[in-house]
């Protein structure tokens, strides 16, 4: 009697741990396999490599913006306009086809301008009396390169960005990177429905969720060389062509197209993504 007993108590024990052995190994086998993330970033890989734009030509899809496109082509949205001589405020519509490089601008734009023509015609153009009244009316051309002067210094001016603020209270989760397909901004945790504000004064130039990878996404154009941008916001609070003032609110934060509720914080210069930590006050 003692015997079987013992040999009871052995086999509840057994299966005690079997039960255990198999409870633990549920839960460390995934329903799904995780996204590969990098290292530095907040996006997975396989979604920034889809949201990046590259080749020669790019179709144009409904609701995106000139800025957006060269947001994700990593150039300046001013060569981008020039490329297919497109005039601010740089006005596109879906499906049209543009040009991401100079190359293919001018291949597919067809025949060069013909080298055939009249040269007699043209030293017809250029009369005495023009040369007269260009003398005649020097004082205004000495006027209009004064105030071509003074624009210069003001638009000089005007690049320069006087304060930068934070845009998100929170911690810095993720910092920027070189690397290839490295962390372009910065990562700012926090709660969701935090307030995201803008860096600086500007104008929003896209604001949507066309650019996968970014979630709802705010971009501000603060003159012609910076741009910022904020993503995987929980909801958008203004409209393109909205001008914004620093510290205004512009979007409360989310974990749209992200892993975790955070605001993904970019600084663009001339078209290249820069470090947000060198411009942020400390």
């Amino acid at each position: 009697m003692t015997k079987w007993l013992q040999g009871s108590l052995i086999s509840r024990d057994s299966l005690f741990v079997l039960i255990v052995i198999l409870a633990l190994n549920g839960c460390s086998s995934p329903s799904k396999p995780a996204p590969v993330v990098d290292v530095q970033g907040s996006l997975p890989l396989s979604q920034r490599i889809k949201n990046s734009v590259t080749g020669t030509e790019y179709i144009v899809k409904k609701g995106e913006t000139l800025y957006s496109i060269a947001w994700r082509a990593d150039v300046d949205v001013r060569t981008l306009a020039a490329i297919n001589n497109i005039k601010a405020p740089y006005n596109i519509y879906p499906q049209q086809k543009l040009f991401l490089t100079k190359n293919s601008s001018k291949a597919s734009h067809g025949k060069p301008k013909s080298k055939s023509f009249n040269p007699s015609k043209q030293k017809v153009i250029k009369k005495p009396i023009a040369q007269k009244k260009k003398q005649e009316y020097g004082g205004n051309v000495a006027e209009q390169k004064t105030a071509k002067k003074v624009q210069q210094q003001n638009d000089t001016f005007s690049q320069k960005i006087r304060r930068w603020r934070w845009p998100a209270n929170g911690k810095v989760i993720h910092k920027f990177s070189t690397a290839k397909q490295g962390n372009k901004g910065i990562d700012i945790a926090g709660r969701r429905g935090d307030s995201v504000k803008a860096t600086a004064d500007g104008k929003v130039v896209y604001a949507g969720d066309a650019l996968q990878g970014y979630g709802k996404l705010v971009i501000v154009k603060h003159n012609d060389d910076y741009l910022s941008a904020y993503a995987h916001n929980d909801r958008i609070l203004v409209k393109e062509q909205q001008v914004v003032k620093a510290g205004q609110v512009i979007a409360k934060m989310g974990d749209t197209d992200a892993e975790r509720i955070m605001l993904h914080f970019e600084v663009r210069f001339r078209g290249k993504s820069v470090n947000p930590m060198k411009y942020l006050p400390k």
